[in-house]
């Protein structure tokens, strides 16, 4: 079954240059990983792109931002949802929303389905995706597929596509693929396995875009026959006129010093060091705690609003809950420290290219690695190591002491233009076209 959404009507016709993007999470899901590909497509309509999204319907999910869906919708993205047999989709058969699963839950989950099945447990999409895109080219043939992973069977089904097309292939990596620390192999023939699908898939595309360096060097030192010029640092960015519109509905200030995380904290991201370090502010310094307040905004599981509570900071803690992207933004602008912690060093969160367009200090929990220089160059950041408690305490105390001088630091603003996602679709639709032309 297929689910078809059509753009607009009210769009001009930009015609000419057709590209099929197979992408998993798409709106209406939500969180940051949906987020680049959802305003890459939104874009490339500037540039002439017709996009068509392939996609999966009826996915049970964490969290939901229908007006990511009606933005691209109006933008004249087409939208074609399969079936698909998998996790998500299973669960989305009785009911829309599901859980966020516990630190225990998703770890037994994920070793059982990622031994079991390769790349990954939405590989029951690629037969329904892979007939359904066949058919939209036969219909209305397209120039170019562009593929976004994770999940890597979005890979495997552009290349089966291209196969049966002979179209270009172009490949966009948010995460590494054998690098991740969110991917279980049972044994190293998984993971030699892993390799071989990978490479397979590579030896067949055109280009690759990847959010940073580390990505880049790691499938340049893994793979000999690509080429330092088929590879593209692409970051996420930030939309412009997201943030010119949330400024217009300023959020109220308590007076005192706001420290916020956007985003999901799960058993990948624990709170644990940046709650301790918070702990251990309030315990020396006893005034601070009505000085310093702690914003969460979007999924905090019950587990840690409990280690909040024992470690005595709870009534220092708002958390909104799951907010659509607009309204995120309207917390950050209303900010004054910006934080979050970092999976690895090959995994660059798509919610700081955000942190940068709002122009607030950062605070990164991060290893040595492409977020650190990212940081470094924006200016107005803070990088210390994801468990080091007395780092973080020393970062907090020191935006404290600037913040209650009114001396907040503020980034390059010739860096944050670089993050414009205008300006970097703009380079998106310069890799298609010539994926186009030398084919």
């Amino acid at each position: 079954m297929t689910f078809h959404q059509s753009p607009a009507s009210s769009q001009p016709d930009t015609s000419g240059r057709r590209v099929l993007v197979v992408a998993y999470y798409f709106p209406p899901m939500g969180l940051s990983g949906v987020h680049r590909i959802a305003k890459f497509t939104r874009h490339l309509t500037a540039f002439g792109w017709q996009p068509t999204v392939l996609t999966v319907g009826n996915a049970g999910y964490y969290a939901y931002d229908y007006s990511l869906l009606e933005d691209v919708l109006e933008a004249g993205v087409t939208v074609e949802r399969t079936s698909s047999l998998d996790p998500f989709t299973i669960a989305g058969k009785g009911r829309r929303r599901v859980a966020l699963p516990t630190q225990r839950r998703k770890r037994i989950v994920s070793g059982i389905t990622q031994t079991f099945l390769q790349p990954d447990n939405k590989i029951g999409w690629k037969r329904h995706a892979v007939r359904r895109g066949v058919e939209l080219h036969q219909h209305e043939p397209f120039d170019v597929i562009y593929a976004t992973a994770p999940p890597f069977t979005s890979f495997l089904i552009a290349r089966e596509l291209q196969a049966r097309t002979g179209l270009p292939m172009v490949l966009d990596y948010r995460d590494p693929w054998l690098d991740s620390s969110e991917y279980f192999y049972a044994t190293p023939f998984h993971r030699r396995y892993a390799a071989r699908l990978e490479e397979s898939v590579l030896k067949y595309t055109e280009s690759i875009t990847v959010v940073n360096r580390r990505i880049k060097e790691q499938l340049l030192a893994r793979y000999p026959f690509l080429n330092h010029e088929e590879i593209h640092i692409l970051p996420t960015g930030y939309d412009p006129h997201d943030f010119s519109v949330a400024r217009r509905f300023p959020l109220p200030r308590s007076g005192r010093m706001r420290i916020t995380y956007c985003g999901v904290l799960d058993n990948a991201r624990s709170p644990r060091p940046f709650f301790a370090a918070v702990a251990r502010i309030f315990a020396e310094r006893p005034e601070l705690r009505d000085r310093i307040e702690l914003c969460f905004v979007g999924l905090l599981q019950d587990a840690y609003r409990a280690m909040a509570g024992e470690m005595g900071i709870a009534s220092s803690i708002t958390a909104t809950g799951y907010l659509e992207h607009q309204e995120a933004l309207r917390h950050m602008l209303a900010a004054d420290i910006l934080w979050f912690p970092a999976l690895d060093s090959a995994t660059t969160p798509g919610k700081m290219q955000d942190y940068i367009g709002a122009r607030k200090p950062i605070l990164a929990l991060a290893p040595e690695g492409p977020v650190r220089r990212m940081l470094a160059a924006y200016g107005a950041a803070r990088s210390v190591d994801p468990d080091d408690v007395e780092a973080i305490c020393g970062a907090l105390l020191d935006f404290y002491e600037l913040w209650s001088r009114n001396a907040l630091p503020v980034g390059n603003e010739d860096v944050v233009r670089e993050y414009d996602q205008r300006v970097l679709v703009e380079r998106l639709s310069n890799i298609l076209s010539h994926a186009v032309r030398i084919t």
